[in-house]
This record gives structure tokens, sequence and C-alpha cells, in this order.
């Protein structure tokens, strides 16, 4: 599980993120969701503490993640960033491997090879494992960096936004295989999403932030409704059941 207990944010006058205390549940499925600025991506981050604290704590089974030694909590749980980029010239399986490091500390055992292997198949990247990063295009990137953090094998899986740069079809292959992670491998994946249609069919826990805070916390059918929806973002959206699954549209 993971707990924040008064966790907040400030840049100077601005507070990003305000006084949040919530619990992931371990195991399944939870999406982050809300308008820009709500502090989805501050939140995730300082959960992984790639972002220090301005208030709070954060723990992960237990763990206070500022006081948990790196290696032993880069085995626990990986984080992908909305803004993943290298100026390195890697190949794709090069990058991959990287998510090997805490486990093999830069020496890549048959086991870690494993590893890289199969989150390439994975991914889909099978052709691409000899191409250099920087030729690829930005989906093929991302899936790469998605691949690095999933060959990490960390029981938490945070993803920042991982359908950037994404087509429709491989949005859905995304979604498919990170609920597949979850059903199949166990692991406590949270990611933020700006798709309330991924998050209400994908999702076993939605955490809705506005202004900082969480606004609502639960299920898809309890976060996934007019209402809920309406007073979050501030304008009409309405919700159908479609093959049941609580779908969202809001185009005017």
């Amino acid at each position: 599980m993971i707990e924040t207990r008064g966790v907040s944010k400030r840049y100077g006058d601005v507070l990003v993120v305000d006084d949040v205390s919530l619990s992931i549940p371990r195991g399944g499925f939870t999406s982050i969701i809300g308008p820009n600025g709500a502090g989805k991506s501050t939140l995730l981050s300082m959960i992984s503490r790639l972002t220090p604290m301005s208030a709070g704590s954060v723990q992960v089974d237990g763990m206070d993640v500022t006081r948990t030694p790196g290696n032993v909590l880069a085995r626990r749980l990986s984080i992908l960033r909305q803004d993943n980029q290298t100026s390195l010239r890697l190949t794709v399986r090069d990058l991959v491997a990287f998510g090997r490091f805490p486990h093999s500390g830069g020496r890549l055992t048959a086991e870690d090879l494993r590893h890289v292997d199969e989150a390439m198949d994975y991914l889909r990247l099978g052709d691409y494992r000899d191409r250099p990063i920087d030729e690829l295009s930005g989906g093929q990137r991302q899936r790469a960096y998605v691949a690095m953090v999933m060959c990490q094998d960390t029981e938490y899986v945070l993803l920042d936004e991982p359908l950037n740069n994404i087509d429709m079809r491989f949005a859905v292959d995304m979604m498919q295989l990170l609920r597949r992670a979850a059903d199949e491998k166990g692991k406590t994946v949270v990611v933020v999403l700006h798709d309330i249609n991924f998050a209400s069919c994908y999702s076993d826990h939605i955490i809705a932030m506005r202004q900082g805070r969480p606004a609502y916390q639960g299920s898809p059918q309890e976060i996934i409704r007019d209402e809920v929806l309406r007073d979050l973002y501030e304008m009409d959206i309405q919700v159908h059941e479609v093959n049941g699954q609580r779908v969202c549209t809001y185009y005017r």
C-alpha cells in the first residue's frame, strides 16, 4: 500500500499540492485524473521521491520513501516521468536494459537479459531493438521508456501520462498491457491520465484531483458520473453505458 500523510508541495508562494493524505491500495489499477494544474503529476513525483516534499511523508509498504536507500526503493517502485528524454545515443535494447540497474548494478546477467527481452516483446519493440532511440517516432520512443520501467520488475509501477505521443491503436494496447500487468503479474499500477474514458474502462480505483487536493475517490462507478465530472472539470460531461462500460461525451 502507498500512503501519503499531509503531503504538500510549494513553489515559492504557489501551493501545488495541498496537505494530501490518501491510501492507494496494493494491487490493481489506480488512475489519477483531474484538470490541468490539479497537482496530479507533482503528487506522483513526490510519491516516487523524484520531487522533494515541502511537508508530509510517503510510505510504500511501511517504508518511508525519503529514508529508504535508493537501491532498495528502486526494487519496489518504478516510475515513468512525463518528460522522458536522453542525450545519449542509445539503442532501444540499451535503454530498456537500464531498467535492470537496481538488480544488476550495470553487470547484466542472463536473468537480466531475459527481463529485457520479455519487456521488449511485451511492448512490441522486437523489430526496433537495435535502432537508436533518437531515430524512433514519439510513440515508439514512449513505448521504449515504458518497457524500461516494466523491465525494472517492481511491484509498484507509476506512470505519468504514458499515452503521450501514442496513436489510438497503441494507446489501447498500452492500457491493455498495464491492465494485464495488474491482473496477471500482481503489479500495483498507478497512472496519471487525462483521458477519462480510459480511466473509466481500465481502472479499479480513481483519484480525482482539483486544486492540489483529492476531490473524489472511489470506483469508476462512483466517480464516472455526470454530476461528479461536471463539478471536477467545470463543464457538461454526459456519461453513457456502452457494453457495460461508462463512456463520457463532452464535445460541444
